[in-house]
């Protein structure tokens, strides 16, 4: 089995980030960001997709954090993007629905080839300690864009803002987890009537 291990850069005016992925991981993480909260979210997609990150990104965080959670977002993206190469031989679709006392969120991702996102988070508030939450809006659409990703998020129910997304990115990396699996079923086959993706 070929290395699904990708190291991508991406340097702006705004931001300079270097991210590493191996999707046949452990889980092991390190984030060097500097946006706490995104890091601990982070660390779900690591854990629970037994994909290995490490991240680093030095933002303008002296104006906030949009452009950082959002270029975070976009290099993942292109960071799997890279890593699966051509696609041949992956499940394509993965699904998860995961509880956290009172919240409960289901994911759905397709490496479709196509970028679309469906978000429905009912906020409980509007932030999680000093982290404004519609950030990860921004965080979802750069990944899904640069990945090429179709993705439905729904936070089913829940009313500590923390829970629900933290229900949602540990859903995220359990969907992520099965949508990238290699089928022995699929013997290397493109998981398409098109003949790619």
């Amino acid at each position: 089995m070929a290395d699904r291990k990708a190291l991508v850069e991406r340097n702006t005016l705004e931001t300079r980030i270097k991210a590493q992925i191996n999707l046949d991981g452990t889980g092991q993480a390190r984030f060097a960001i500097g946006v706490p909260f995104l890091e601990h979210m982070l660390d779900q997609i690591a854990r629970h997709g037994l994909i290995d990150l490490d991240i680093e990104c030095h933002g303008d965080l002296h104006i906030d954090d949009h452009h950082t959670v959002e270029d975070v977002g976009i290099t993942l993206g292109q960071a799997f993007a890279k890593a699966l190469g051509d696609k041949k031989g992956i499940r394509r679709y993965g699904h998860a629905y995961v509880p956290l006392d009172e919240s409960l969120s289901r994911v759905v991702v397709d490496f479709s080839g196509r970028p679309g996102l469906v978000m429905d988070i009912p906020y409980t508030r509007a932030r999680v300690g000093t982290f404004d939450v519609d950030l990860f809006q921004e965080f979802f659409q750069g990944f899904v864009n640069h990945a090429q990703v179709t993705l439905h998020i729904d936070n089913l129910r829940g009313t500590n803002t923390h829970h629900q997304i933290e229900t949602v990115f540990k859903a995220f990396g359990r969907a992520l987890r099965m949508a990238a699996e290699l089928d022995e079923r699929m013997a290397g086959q493109t998981p398409s009537t098109k003949g790619c993706l």
